[in-house]
């Protein structure tokens, strides 16, 4: 299965969690979801957007400040 990405970087919160958001509504249960990021919020706003909607967060990395949020999709909330 491949993992969708989006490519966030240099794009202030709230506007990661809400191009992520619109990418997850398409997509099945069990479908990963990457997205690079700059903003240092990001990470709050997307644990914060997991638990509230049903996805998982599982994955968070950094490198040369950009933030790499991996999501799994868990269907409608």
């Amino acid at each position: 299965m491949s993992e969708n990405l989006i490519d966030a970087q240099f794009q202030k919160c709230p506007i990661p969690v809400l191009r992520a958001a619109k990418a997850l509504r398409g997509m099945q249960p069990g479908e990963k979801l990457r997205v690079l990021a700059t903003d240092p919020a990001a990470l709050a706003d997307f644990r914060e957007f997991c638990k509230t909607t049903g996805h998982a967060l599982i994955a968070t990395s950094e490198s040369k400040g950009v933030y790499s949020i991996s999501v799994k999709c868990g269907g409608a909330p």
